[in-house]
């Protein structure tokens, strides 16, 4: 039964990075994981306005191999799972620095 439901949620991903990549990445993503995502890439504090879905599915899935070239298309299920395992990792790595250290979060 959960592999349906992780299914779903990798369809529903990767139809919306597709069809509607101008969204901002939270109808899909939470706050969190887009600071995560962003922070794990570009090493610097996340923008004020959230990321688009597109730049967010291409952030997540280059934690999964995907390189993004010019003729590479849009990310598959494989570098999107593997990105998304990778992401939920840091965030978790990240809420437990938050709560240990007591950081409050200033960014995003």
């Amino acid at each position: 039964m959960i592999y349906l439901v992780i299914a779903w949620r990798m369809l529903y991903l990767m139809t919306l990075g597709r069809d509607c990549p101008h969204l901002p990445c939270e109808v899909a993503f939470t706050a969190e994981e887009g600071r995560a995502a962003w922070r794990m890439t570009t090493r610097l504090p996340p923008p004020q306005a959230p990321p688009t879905l597109g730049e967010m599915m291409r952030l997540v899935a280059g934690f999964g191999d995907f390189l993004g070239r010019k003729g590479d298309g849009h990310p598959g299920p494989k570098a999107l799972w593997e990105g998304l395992l990778k992401l939920m990792a840091s965030v978790e790595a990240l809420q437990t620095v938050h709560e240990v250290h007591g950081f409050t979060s200033t960014c995003g």
